[in-house]
């Protein structure tokens, strides 16, 4: 099973499309998403609070910039091998 960070913060609908994402991406790869949101801890919001959503997958970082059902599939593969 994939460990997957899920970056979020609330009233985002970027995130809510990133987490559709990854819940549809479920359904072929066993995955284990741990949400953390942003305004929990400093040093989060720090780092991503411009580039929320963040999904991270081992050592591959997405911003949400980078998201997209392609791009998140791509990581699970390659952090797979």
């Amino acid at each position: 099973m994939q460990h997957v960070i899920f970056y979020t913060k609330e009233n985002c609908p970027l995130c809510d499309n990133a987490l559709a994402i990854l819940e549809l991406l479920q359904h072929d790869y066993p995955l284990e998403i741990e949400e953390r949101n942003i305004y929990t801890n400093d040093e989060w919001l720090e780092k991503y609070q411009l580039e929320i959503p963040v999904v991270q997958i081992k050592d591959i970082t997405l911003n949400c910039e980078q998201i997209s059902y392609e791009s998140l599939e791509r990581a699970l593969e390659e952090s797979a091998k």
